[in-house]
């Protein structure tokens, strides 16, 4: 299933993309995407719905893609050809950092620069969504706990980030760094997460072109990982690093300015399309 959020900026309705395309009401059935509706008992109950007794509903904003996430969690240098073009070496373990929840936006939502930005970078991420509780999970079971898997960008300022005394939640978590979407696509549809080809372009210019069969840790080595530290729930997201091709690893770097419209993609979970925009 393709499940997905749409309406305004805090009034989206739960919905689902049926077979033909068409976005189909779930409001009558589910509260919203996230919670006990992304569990496998929640998942079941959505997908006994026939699609076609749902009310249509037409095409306006789609928001991101689960609702309620606790938290936001990033994986730092986890592409083998992305560590390299950035100089930096494979970590022994997985990098891990936050993002704030505050940044998550809709996938085609405007993305806003901060005040102070010189360094606002990309990068096209597979996300991870939490489908039920999981604490001191083995890697050979860690994808039961999956729901499923969506686009990520994971807008970064690198100045915030690399250049400032800290850590790198501080250039990960402005406003807006955080589009997910368009659809939380349920893991049956996706078995293979570690084969998928994933892009971004900048103004049209292709910029990133990897697959996550490059990935250092995979999918489920990182839920397994993760859980030993720290309880996953249902609706935290896991982005989980991006391949080779962002602003920074460029030579010259490039980064993002006022107007720049960046649009990426991952097979099988769709496409966003952002337009970047000074803050007030």
């Amino acid at each position: 299933m393709k499940l997905m959020r749409i309406g305004e900026a805090g009034s989206e309705k739960p919905a689902l993309l049926d077979a033909d395309g068409k976005i189909r009401d779930l409001s009558g059935h589910v509260a919203d995407i996230g919670g006990e509706a992304i569990t496998p008992a929640g998942l079941a109950k959505i997908a006994a719905i026939d699609p076609k007794s749902l009310p249509e509903i037409a095409p306006v904003r789609i928001g991101a893609c689960v609702a309620g996430t606790g938290k936001f969690i990033c994986i730092g240098l986890n592409y083998s050809d992305h560590a390299a073009e950035t100089g930096a070496t494979v970590p022994p373990e997985p990098i891990i950092f936050m993002k704030a929840t505050s940044a998550i936006v809709g996938p085609n939502d405007n993305v806003i620069i901060p005040r102070g930005s010189e360094k606002t970078d990309w990068e096209v991420e597979l996300g991870v969504v939490i489908g039920k509780t999981a604490k001191y999970v083995t890697e050979a079971e860690a994808l039961d706990y999956v729901a499923g898997y969506c686009v990520s960008n994971d807008v970064s300022e690198r100045a915030f980030q690399t250049e400032r005394s800290g850590q790198w939640t501080k250039g990960k978590s402005c406003d807006t760094f955080g589009p997910i979407g368009p659809w939380l696509v349920t893991k049956d549809e996706i078995p293979q997460p570690q084969n998928l080809g994933m892009w971004l372009t900048v103004n049209g210019q292709k910029m990133q072109n990897g697959s996550s069969k490059t990935m250092v840790y995979g999918v489920a080595f990182l839920v397994s990982y993760l859980s030993q530290f720290m309880s996953l729930h249902p609706g935290d997201v896991i982005s989980t690093g991006t391949p080779p091709g962002v602003g920074m690893g460029l030579k010259p770097p490039r980064y993002l300015k006022a107007g720049d419209v960046v649009e990426l993609g991952i097979e099988g979970l769709g496409t966003q399309k952002q337009t970047f925009i000074a803050d007030r």
